[in-house]
């Protein structure tokens, strides 16, 4: 039975209107997909991942630095793409902690991050999103109308080419995105958006390492490697560099009960059928 096949069933059980969901290997294949691969979709706080790889790019160029002082006081690039800059979930540009000291998902911190890399580059950010990141991938469908933080669009088609991008990098070194998927200040608590608080909440730099966790988006099965993200407006891509796997899954029913009980179980299904 296809590992996917259960999406098919969400518009009657959970009353999702439309989704499209693939599943990628490192190879670079497509072991499976459906829905409409090429139906564009919001992508919400998916968003971030496109918005670091472009500023992995960036450091690779050395065009700004981890270390290059970004956001509140005492806060740097690290800071900004680790939720560790100081500003609060909801405070807008008012930090609320002391940098590094607490985890606290804040899109603020993405938004003052991209418009460091524009200031450091003389680039508007959608534009070397799309240079650096967007256009080599091939990711034609991929804009960026809104918010670097979570107002992204794509199609399922699309970012699987950036999944396999995660799995393979030929964008970037291997070592650049090793580093970026290690986690940074380790050991601080915070609150995922819509799940709760976790002790560690561990995140890279823009990946959420939290995976293969009880209560987890992604479910039981996929490896404590993995890392990824999930979006408010009802999206997910993780990757599993251990199993060899990435799963891209596109809604357009905003998080809810239901992604927490249909999430886990076709992630639980796609690594039980693939990896």
């Amino acid at each position: 039975m296809s590992a996917l096949a259960g999406i098919e069933d969400w518009p009657q059980l959970w009353g999702v209107p439309n989704t499209a969901a693939v599943v990628v290997t490192t190879d670079g294949g497509i072991a499976e997909a459906r829905g409409d691969q090429d139906r564009e979709f919001g992508l919400a706080s998916v968003t971030k991942l496109l918005t670091a790889y472009a500023v992995l790019v960036a450091l690779e160029e050395e065009a700004v630095a981890l270390t290059d002082p970004a956001g509140p006081s005492g806060s740097t690039v690290e800071h900004l793409l680790a939720h560790t800059a100081g500003y609060g979930f909801d405070s807008g540009a008012v930090a609320v902690t002391r940098p590094g000291s607490k985890r606290v998902y804040s899109n603020q911190g993405i938004e003052v991050l991209a418009r460091h890399l524009a200031e450091a580059t003389g680039i508007d950010f959608g534009t070397y999103l799309s240079e650096a990141v967007l256009a080599p991938l091939g990711m034609s469908a991929t804009t960026l109308p809104g918010s670097p933080a979570a107002g992204g669009r794509s199609t399922a088609a699309d970012l699987a080419r950036f999944a396999t991008e995660l799995l393979n990098p030929q964008l970037i070194a291997r070592e650049t995105l090793d580093e970026a998927v290690r986690v940074h200040f380790p050991g601080l608590p915070g609150i995922l958006p819509g799940l709760g608080r976790f002790d560690p909440l561990d995140w890279g730099l823009g990946f959420e390492r939290n995976f293969a966790r009880p209560r987890h988006w992604a479910g039981s099965r996929v490896s404590g490697s993995t890392f990824g993200h999930f979006g408010a407006g009802g999206t997910f891509l993780w990757a599993d560099p251990e199993r060899g796997l990435a799963c891209v899954c596109l809604s357009d029913l905003d998080f809810g009960e239901w992604s927490k009980q249909a999430w886990p179980a076709l992630s639980d299904e796609v690594v039980a059928g693939h990896g």
